[in-house]
């Protein structure tokens, strides 16, 4: 059986899917088996008359991962709201249990599987039902990208209390920037966290210019120990 982990975000738009993308990629290049999966995307626009999963499809890409979309991302609905309610005014019905099986068999045909959520922690899959609900079931340890700006640390902060009331495993959390403006908050913001929490911040990564070859920065700027450690390789 593979390794697995869950990778959420303190909110929507700020690089999950880049991140996630990223480290399948550098993943992919030592010669692990890379798994992936979006178990639910909302948001979806509709190509040939069917709804395209855009970041499943660039975590397929990104990975090598040879399973067809339709395991990679089980759910795709057309409007861009949390999973419950888009599932909901689409007429769809969520089933949590055949997200942990498909899950559980693309874990087993990998070295390690990337799951990437939907917004945060607290965002519901079904009503009463979150991403940090799913995790705790799956026993996924948690990786948080936090967009790296002014208010992030109240938001990161926020992220990893929840995770720890969940009783969720916290891997690690990694600072993105989103914006190439200069930054104050964005170059202070590492050391004040880590006087606020025990949580290791895995790397800063810069912001992303189009067209960067992203297995070679984050072979860069993130520290790979843990993910070593977690693979079983130290």
């Amino acid at each position: 059986m593979g390794h697995a982990i869950f990778i959420t975000s303190t909110d929507t738009g700020v690089g999950k899917t880049f991140f996630a993308c990223g480290l399948a990629g550098l993943l992919e290049s030592y010669g692990y088996r890379v798994g992936v999966m979006k178990p639910v995307e909302t948001g979806c626009a509709k190509r040939d008359g069917v709804l395209y999963p855009e970041d499943a499809w660039r975590l397929k890409e990104a990975s090598g991962c040879a399973e067809t979309i339709e395991r990679i991302c089980p759910y795709r609905l057309p409007e861009p709201l949390a999973p419950s309610i888009a599932a909901e005014r689409a007429g769809v019905r969520i089933d949590i249990d055949r997200l942990l099986t498909v899950l559980e068999e693309i874990k087993g045909a990998h070295d390690i599987t990337l799951v990437e959520g939907a917004g945060g922690l607290m965002v519901p899959i079904v009503p009463s039902y979150t991403f940090a609900d799913f995790a705790r079931v799956a026993k996924l340890p948690v990786m948080v990208v936090a967009a790296n700006q002014l208010g992030v640390i109240n938001h990161l902060l926020l992220t990893l209390e929840h995770a720890s009331c969940k009783g969720l495993t916290l891997f690690g959390y990694v600072l993105n920037r989103v914006s190439n403006e200069p930054s104050l908050a964005a170059e202070t913001n590492r050391e004040v966290l880590l006087g606020l929490t025990g949580v290791p911040c895995l790397g800063e990564l810069p912001f992303n210019e189009p067209g960067a070859e992203l297995a070679n920065l984050f072979e860069e700027e993130l520290d790979l120990r843990t993910i070593e450690l977690l693979l079983g390789k130290l």
